[in-house]
């Protein structure tokens, strides 16, 4: 058993760090104020490979694994840049290695060289307004038209769509009832299709209206709508009834960057508090002399740790094709806590300078909020390990 990174994560490591020392906390509370794309900070890491990292080689990528991902996505946002999770989950982790997996030469070889680049920008819209968490009951549906698919329906806090070229559309080819008795499970009768973006803006078939929301500002999530947006069959991702196993491969990959993303945000936050009680004096020593500061930081960075090497795991699972699903749940519901721990405690360190924007913390704790929620919540995923792990009997 072998608990090293290998040359290429540390390499991974040593570049992405390199790019985020360039953008400090100013720079993300700025973008976070301005409701602003980083778009300086994303031109950087695609310039130096760290975007187009898991797009294979032969179409201009760097050909590394989730294990890369992970660590790139972790060390930007244990820079300072919390929100830069989305970054990494939107056009690398729904593009990228969708496409890798799953798409076709032709779709390979049109997209991923642009996705390499950092040209070329994803979003994925699966949950809707009335199925929530319940993706089995998604209402928007894929009609074949010809040799076309045509999408209706709504979709809800979708993260990123103003900057796509590309959205992975999540629909109901054969609507859960029928496809229990005609396809034998609820599971089948799904249909992922490539939308491209501004096609159908410019057609008016597809709009969006922004959320004003809490946190995670430096990307724009919307409310989406599909009005017969149509979509040439050779743009559908795997088989027509046939997306859902193409969809659990969208999905881990989103909650190991989230994980990674959580125990770079608790990093982050734990520097700052830890810098500020090493500084900070009060009673005539630093306020991290007491153990009523250190402890609880100390207790922290041990979760920390548990949350990476869980992580860690998950994705080097994915990369060996094996079964992840249940280390990906306890490395998203860990990590999510851990970040969210992390910058309440720092909030407790700082006093009520937490409170002002001058100093970050503010910003931490408003993005390290919404991991305990997404992309799946605390409550779903005790569930799932408590029915697949523990044998406990489902409630439903």
């Amino acid at each position: 058993m072998d608990f090293d990174l290998p040359d290429t994560a540390l390499a991974v490591r040593e570049g992405v760090a390199a790019v985020a020392a360039k953008y400090d906390h100013a720079y993300w509370s700025r973008c976070e104020d301005e409701h602003r794309f980083p778009a300086e900070a994303w031109r950087d890491l695609a310039d130096g490979g760290w975007v187009g990292l898991c797009v294979p080689e032969e179409y201009s990528g760097g050909g590394a694994g989730m294990l890369e991902l992970a660590v790139a996505c972790e060390t930007l946002a244990a820079s300072g840049g919390t929100a830069g999770t989305f970054l990494y989950i939107l056009t690398p982790g729904f593009g990228a290695m969708t496409l890798a997996r799953h798409g076709t030469e032709e779709q390979r070889r049109r997209i991923l060289p642009g996705v390499a680049t950092g040209e070329t920008q994803f979003c994925m819209a699966l949950t809707e307004p009335d199925a929530g968490s319940n993706a089995i009951e998604i209402a928007t549906t894929a009609r074949v038209d010809g040799d076309e698919l045509v999408l209706r329906g709504q979709k809800v806090w979708i993260s990123g769509v103003e900057n796509a070229a590309w959205m992975l559309v999540i629909a109901r080819s054969t609507q859960a009832a029928e496809a229990k008795e005609r396809l034998g499970s609820r599971t089948a009768g799904f249909t992922i299709a490539l939308v491209d973006v501004p096609a159908a803006l410019a057609a008016g078939t597809l709009s969006y209206t922004p959320i004003p929301k809490l946190g995670g500002n430096i990307v724009t999530s919307s409310q989406v709508f599909l009005d017969d947006v149509r979509v040439p069959l050779s743009n559908v991702v795997g088989e027509v009834d046939e997306g859902f196993a193409v969809l659990w491969d969208v999905l881990n990959p989103e909650r190991i960057l989230a994980a990674a993303g959580g125990v770079g945000g608790a990093e982050a936050a734990l520097r700052l508090a830890v810098d500020y009680a090493t500084e900070r004096e009060v009673f005539g020593r630093p306020i991290g002399a007491n153990q009523g500061i250190a402890f609880p930081l100390a207790q922290l960075k041990a979760k920390v740790e548990l949350a990476r090497l869980m992580t860690y795991k998950a994705a080097w699972l994915f990369d060996q094709g094996r079964p992840c699903g249940n280390e990906t749940s306890v490395a998203k519901l860990t990590a999510a806590q851990v970040a969210w721990e992390a910058a309440d405690r720092a909030f407790q360190t700082f006093g009520g300078m937490a409170y002002s924007k001058e100093y970050p913390v503010e910003r931490l704790f408003r993005d390290s909020r919404i991991g305990k929620n997404i992309p799946v919540s605390e409550e779903l995923v005790l569930a799932h390990i408590g029915t697949q792990m523990l044998g406990l009997p489902r409630s439903y």
